[in-house]
């Protein structure tokens, strides 16, 4: 229906264009039956577009796009007001004070400007007026004013918003359908074999995990690479050490429990024996040539990180495909023959370099013993993503510090023709440094790197100390206390991060991301479960909840039920922003705003209305248990993208 009802408005469209060409139109009369007949098409055209999207409104299951269905209802008219103009700007937003409306459309300012430069003198109201005279009908807007130079305020139908809210309790929170299924690499976390994961790979792990559960849940199919450091010179030297430590690894496996010490051994040896440092060349051309002694050996030493690496992805709920340098070995020749071939590579001193356009660094290729180095297996995975994963976006979450190797990267994928930027989106999501309350970089005491199991398990232990400080220990099982300890603990340290902008350095503080005041975890987790409780104080199940969200009416009448019921729809526009810039702080800042509209709802508005005397319920406002019912689903949604686990009980 929705189809034969688009090719309806694209044939009468055509035929209100051809009506407008008057050059065929000799008789005055044959004028007047045209122009009857115009009017005619245009009252179907409209009637058609309208019930058209009644139609997608009420036949998707998916949520709303509000902002994007303004834009189109504005965009429509913008382009009638002025047709003129060429791309002319639609800026439309939500309205910063309820009492103007609740979104504003900006956009006749600047048209005024453009058409200033054509020579044509309008005033932006006028204009604005012109934007509103050509508003096509809708199912969205109740009323538009014009306010200040030429901004257009707008008032949405009440009715409308109550639908949309209905749509979502009866079919749960499911996202705007994508235009095609796109394939999306995440590549993230990246730690080194045989070096423990330390407090900078914090950053890394958090917001990849977060960015792949946002496209995961838009629709995107989502390939998570872990890109870890597991070849090179370092493995000639830790294998010389394994064969000296422990003669037997090829039958027993050795029992390296602390990897970190095992490596600091093998790199004393080999600043210190030059017999040792030679051996260790010999083992890497041994591992390049991919003996099997030296293969087991290499294995062996990744497995024992590997192991490692899961403890901490098990406690931070990490799912992740481990594809390290090693395996892109075999390709890197390929690759640079490639660039050798297509006259991009100069040779520097018995480098093979290539320079690419508007920057004075090359990137190195082959080194001059004839070893490859990050940049060929950097844009080996480049290439393997591009041609064999066949991705349409890729995003590489790294900190801030790499972001001209990755410029450099992209530029030289792009120059030698492997991808066009206007159509695969190649992007770089860089962070800034976890710095310790002194404002300098995160260090231990004794001035070392910060182990990132010690920094979970310090979580862990002031989680349980704060619950124990509320005296949750006290009503929960020892079960529920383990899991809310768990939930506070990781789900604070994960939010601190997130919440703020991670282009720039942000302070680590187990005080400030425990406070359960502010925008933190412990006080969105306390929030979500206290939203949770209500309907099982009320005796409510989930059953109830279900059917009377298919027979009762959301009402809107109180300001704070309009407010909360506006803010619980704005969520797919808030996806769409992250979606575009990849800054995850922008929905921490939309979870934290809805839970505290929600509070203000809760304080105006009675839920469920109880005997002052006996404290039973005696009267239930159904349609406001829908609202807190609807607060909840999208919380929890919000909680899912950024990997935080709330529970029931805390």
């Amino acid at each position: 229906m929705v189809v034969i009802g688009e090719r309806e408005i694209q044939t009468l469209s055509a035929e209100v264009e051809s009506l407008k060409n008057p050059q065929n139109l000799n008789a005055s009369a044959r004028l007047e039956e045209l122009r009857e007949e115009n009017n005619k098409l245009k009252y179907r055209l409209n009637i058609l577009k309208r019930g058209l999207q009644e139609e997608k409104t009420n036949c998707s299951h998916a949520m709303l796009n509000i902002n994007q269905r303004l834009q189109e209802v504005f965009g429509e008219a913008i382009r009638a007001a002025c047709p003129e103009l060429d791309n002319p700007p639609l800026v439309v937003a939500p309205n910063q004070q309820a009492k103007f409306g609740d979104y504003q459309c900006n956009s006749a300012m600047a048209m005024a400007q453009m058409l200033k430069a054509k020579g044509m003198k309008i005033n932006p109201r006028e204009i604005a007026e012109k934007i509103i005279q050509n508003l096509p009908d809708n199912e969205l807007v109740q009323k538009t004013e014009i306010a200040g130079p030429g901004f257009i305020n707008i008032h949405l139908k009440r009715q409308f918003v109550s639908k949309l809210l209905s749509n979502l309790l009866v079919n749960g929170v499911k996202p705007p359908p994508l235009a095609s299924k796109k394939k999306v690499v995440v590549d993230f976390s990246s730690p080194n074999i045989a070096k423990e994961m330390h407090v900078g790979h914090l950053r890394s792990t958090i917001i990849g995990e977060s960015m792949c559960r946002l496209f995961e849940f838009l629709g995107y199919d989502v390939l998570r690479l872990n890109h870890v450091g597991d070849w090179g010179t370092q493995f000639g030297m830790l294998i010389a050490h394994l064969q000296d430590k422990f003669p037997n690894y090829l039958t027993v496996s050795p029992p390296i429990s602390d990897l970190q010490a095992f490596y600091k051994e093998s790199k004393k040896r080999f600043d210190e024996e030059e017999d040792f440092k030679k051996r260790a060349y010999q083992c890497v051309v041994r591992l390049q040539s991919k003996e099997p002694d030296f293969i087991k050996g290499w294995n062996l030493i990744c497995d024992v990180s590997r192991q490692e690496f899961q403890k901490i992805y098990d406690c931070l709920d990490i799912t992740i495909i481990e594809r390290g340098e090693s395996y892109y070995q075999d390709m890197m020749t390929k690759v640079v023959k490639e660039f050798e071939d297509k006259g991009f590579v100069q040779l520097d001193e018995g480098r093979k370099i290539v320079f690419v356009p508007g920057h004075s660094v090359p990137l190195t290729v082959v080194k001059s013993d004839g070893g490859y180095t990050y940049d060929t297996s950097d844009l080996a995975a480049l290439h393997n993503r591009l041609f064999d994963e066949k991705a349409d976006i890729i995003i590489y979450v790294t900190d801030s510090g790499q972001a001209m190797h990755f410029q450099l990267l992209y530029a030289a994928g792009q120059m030698i023709g492997w991808y066009n930027p206007q159509v695969t989106r190649v992007e770089h999501a860089g962070f800034g440094v976890v710095l310790g309350e002194d404002k300098k970089k995160f260090k231990t005491r004794s001035g070392d790197t910060v182990r990132l199991m010690d920094l979970l398990e310090e979580g862990l232990k002031r989680a349980m100390d704060k619950l124990k400080e509320k005296e949750r220990d006290k009503v929960l099982t020892p079960e529920e206390l383990t899991k809310a300890q768990r939930s506070v603990a990781f789900g604070c340290i994960k939010y601190a991060d997130l919440s703020h902008n991670r282009i720039n350095d942000y302070v680590f503080s187990f005080d400030k991301m425990l406070d359960d005041r502010g925008n933190t975890a412990a006080y969105l987790l306390y929030a979500f479960t206290r939203i949770r409780s209500i309907a099982r104080l009320a005796n409510i199940d989930e059953a109830t909840l279900k059917k009377a969200a298919e027979t009762t009416e959301v009402l809107l009448d109180h300001d704070k039920e309009w407010k909360l019921g506006k803010c619980i729809l704005r969520f797919p526009e808030i996806l769409q922003k992250v979606l575009d810039d990849l800054l995850l702080h922008t929905l921490c800042d939309y979870l934290y705003e809805l839970a505290t509209t929600f509070t203000e709802f809760y304080d105006s508005c009675y839920c469920i209305e109880k005997d002052r005397q006996t404290g039973e319920v005696v009267k239930v406002n159904m349609w406001r248990m829908l609202l807190c019912d609807a607060t909840a689903l999208i919380m929890a949604k919000c909680f899912d993208i950024l990997g935080i686990n709330p529970v029931d009980r805390m």
